[in-house]
């Protein structure tokens, strides 16, 4: 029977790879120079790890987590119909979102000790939620996310956020094509309060809110902001706003934002439902949707976490972060006619006029590999003819021959395969020469 990749994943290869790549090399291009580092952590973490972090009450963990079961303990699990009697160490999920296992590692190697400067990370990773595979949403996709945690100072938040829209910026999105929605949704101190408020608006429309929503009323009423139903949506827009029930704190903070935005000369939206996802945001939050009306929802985001250190076993300690999405960063680049990918490295062809020559071959490819060069040779035994159809399926910028009569005048014979101009190069001159017609 033949394999088939999973539902909801996709093989990233060619093109696709290229564009991945260098998504990552214009992440470490724009957040190097704000001194952040690149860091990876493990796709297993403890569940514990996201459901403090996340929220229990979160879609992420209650419908899309992926729970990892060694073999061993499969049989288990599914007598007892549940995981609860296992270990800590032995209940595993696949990494839903980046910010909990950083956090985790920070917590876990005290990289933020007391009194000492900001860890400033970010990575590029595969992330898996078991969602409903559609366009730009995937079982398995990828995100790059910086955290800046041990800063609480309303300057970082502005400098994630412009950090973020250079990101989109050097990937070829226009300023203009994008829409920045910045709101605050308060902290510990006056968040309760407003909770209790849209919990009790929830109640009294009942009769206009979906099943889901009367259940987030219980656990999380603001995620009501965030429901796609009709019903629920026109109710919703008359909700109490959280920006009218900021303390004076928060306030304060989100006006610094702001002013620091404006300085940047970082054009926003104010969007007093924006809530985010997860339960971990406090104060500034935002995320950036096109503006091409092919949009696929927002191609990042993120916000302040100050709470979320402390719950992963930390001293309290303020941070802020980002992520986005490479599969919706893609979508939005192929609708403003950007080729992320670009061309594949421009690549040389060493033919020989027979296969006797063979070891020729293998040394002239192994000098222009060792000079930097990308270069194919003929594995199958063609004759000079096919060779040469294949160093053109191959887009092969210069072919390199060689025969007897080259072997013994001490050169090769180097084809330009753009003007089908042939010169002969000496043996010493070689590599040099094919960079030039690479370049």
């Amino acid at each position: 029977m033949q394999a088939h990749r999973a539902q909801g994943t996709e093989d990233l290869y060619g093109g696709y790879m290229r564009a991945w790549e260098r998504m990552q090399a214009v992440a470490a291009e724009t957040f190097g120079p704000y001194g952040f580092d690149r860091v990876e952590t493990p796709a297993m973490e403890q569940v514990d790890t996201f459901v403090h972090g996340i929220g229990e009450s979160t879609d992420v963990v209650r419908k899309e987590m992926f729970r990892v079961v060694s073999g061993a303990l499969m049989a288990d699990v599914l007598e007892r119909g549940s995981e609860a009697h296992l270990k800590p160490r032995q209940r595993l999920a696949l990494r839903p979102e980046g910010t909990a296992g950083v956090v985790r590692l920070v917590v876990e190697d005290n990289l933020v000790p007391q009194g000492s400067a900001p860890a400033k990370l970010w990575y590029a990773m595969p992330m898996f939620r078991g969602e409903r595979p559609q366009k730009g949403r995937l079982r398995q996709f990828h995100q790059v996310g910086i955290e800046w945690i041990g800063a609480q100072d309303a300057a970082a938040d502005a400098e994630t956020i412009v950090m973020l829209m250079d990101f989109f910026e050097a990937l070829g999105l226009p300023r203009e094509r994008l829409a920045l929605k910045v709101n605050s949704m308060g902290d510990a101190a006056c968040r309760p309060a407003y909770r209790e408020l849209v919990r009790s608006f929830i109640l009294d429309h009942a009769d206009e809110m979906c099943p889901d929503c009367l259940e987030r009323a219980e656990v999380n009423p603001l995620r009501a902001f965030d429901c796609k139903n009709p019903g629920c949506r026109a109710a919703m827009a008359s909700a109490p706003l959280v920006t009218d029930h900021l303390c004076d704190e928060c306030r304060d903070h989100y006006e610094q934002v702001k002013r620091y935005l404006d300085a940047a000369g970082v054009a926003y939206e104010e969007d007093p439902t924006l809530v985010r996802g997860l339960d971990y945001y406090t104060r500034t939050v935002f995320e950036v949707e096109t503006r091409d009306g092919n949009a696929q929802g927002s191609i990042g985001g993120g916000g302040r976490y100050d709470g979320l250190v402390e719950i992963e076993g930390g001293r309290p300690t303020p941070a802020v972060g980002f992520a986005v999405g490479f599969e919706r960063i893609m979508i939005a680049l192929e609708n403003a006619g950007v080729d992320l990918a670009g061309e594949p490295a421009p690549c040389a062809y060493v033919a020989t006029t027979s296969p006797d020559l063979r070891s020729e071959a293998f040394a002239a490819c192994l000098e222009l590999r060792r000079a930097g060069l990308r270069v194919e040779a003929d594995y199958q035994g063609r004759s000079l003819k096919s060779q040469l159809k294949q160093a053109n399926r191959a887009g092969a910028r210069a072919v390199v021959m060689l025969g007897p009569d080259e072997l013994a005048a001490g050169c090769a014979t180097l084809r330009d395969m753009g003007t089908h101009e042939q010169e002969s190069v000496p043996r010493d001159r070689l590599a040099e020469r094919v960079a030039e017609v690479l370049a």
